[in-house]
């Protein structure tokens, strides 16, 4: 069968005067969803199942006082350069939840249910993310906290006050229980964001807890497997953590650094919510030339999500590789 150049015309002009869309009936009178399914990732270290739980995250208005030793125009232009908002900074909140020697393990507890209430929705979320990952809270059977800033201490606690993981021993690190629960350091302490973490940790550990809680040490494992290890300067007491199984291992850094942008790219800059600028430089120095230098994996509390990384030195700096997302474990 012949196609002439008219027939061919004569059906274009058809195809362009027939409606776009069939008569059928619209079937997409819902609106789109407004907010991301559950946020939690999984990888194997060894025989352990990392699962990371996102608990959100907090942007807000870059200050002079975020780095006190630092130009704002110059922290303006790092965000920028790692396309970030101009003048907003952002910080990321994943703590962990480990299938480790038959026992579930979680590591930090986020901003915590009241934070949820109060953002409404932009953080506080590691409770909701974390039972839709599968876990019960009744049945985790340790909580391991690696300092007390509220991100990672008023998850310890539900909305109504009770302890969020009713069955569950709670281990803290000895120096930094030492620091918060002294009388003197709290009476000593400078009005405002001290004061008011003082506070909230006596109101989390006395009220909540009754002070049930295991102070660990340093250079001591805490499960099979997983090893505390001493990096102070952004509290006195702040710790990450060796997580090894059979060839494999991964840091976990806790708040070595905050996002690494800009906190890994520019080391020398000190964040206010560090208590020793100097030492937690000093710290994260000396953690980031052994992470780069061993090519360990780096698992970060900050870091965009899911936070799983390697470092390389850079400069005077570091450059932070993602780790792809890997739909296995």
């Amino acid at each position: 069968m012949s196609f002439t150049r008219r027939q061919a015309l004569t059906s274009a002009a058809a195809i362009a005067a027939a409606p776009l869309l069939s008569p059928a009936p619209v079937l997409a009178a819902a609106p789109p969803a407004e907010k991301q399914a559950p946020s939690f990732y999984r990888y194997k270290v060894g025989d352990v199942l990392v699962t990371v739980v996102s608990d959100g995250k907090n942007v807000f208005k870059l200050e002079d006082a975020f780095i006190p030793n630092a130009k704002k125009e110059d922290v303006s232009a790092a965000l920028e350069k790692a396309y970030m908002p101009p003048g907003m900074m952002t910080i990321y909140f994943a703590p962990l939840v480990l299938n480790i020697g038959g026992k579930v393990v979680v590591i930090d507890t986020g901003n915590g249910a009241l934070a949820k209430q109060n953002t409404k929705g932009s953080n506080g979320l590691f409770a909701d993310n974390m039972v839709a990952a599968g876990f019960d809270p009744k049945a985790v059977d340790m909580v391991v906290i690696s300092h007390f800033h509220t991100d990672h201490v008023n998850g310890l606690l539900a909305a109504d006050g009770t302890p969020a993981f009713p069955n569950a021993e709670v281990l803290v690190p000895a120096v930094e229980w030492k620091f918060w629960m002294d009388d003197g350091e709290m009476s000593r302490a400078p009005a405002g964001r001290m004061q008011g973490l003082f506070k909230n940790n006596r109101n989390i550990f006395d009220a909540g807890l009754k002070r049930k809680v295991t102070p660990y040490e340093w250079g001591k494992d805490i499960a099979p497997g997983l090893t505390a290890v001493e990096t102070i300067g952004h509290t006195p007491g702040h710790t990450s953590y060796v997580l090894s199984s059979g060839a494999d291992k991964v840091f976990i850094q806790s708040d070595v650094t905050n996002n690494p942008n800009p906190f890994a790219t520019h080391p020398e800059w000190h964040a206010f919510f560090d208590q020793d600028g100097e030492q937690a430089e000093k710290t994260r120095r000396r953690v980031y030339d052994m992470v780069s230098a061993d090519k360990l994996l780096l698992q970060g509390f900050h870091y965009p999500f899911p936070g799983l990384a390697h470092l390389e030195k850079d400069g005077n700096g570091y450059r932070v590789i993602p780790m792809p997302w890997n739909p296995s474990i």
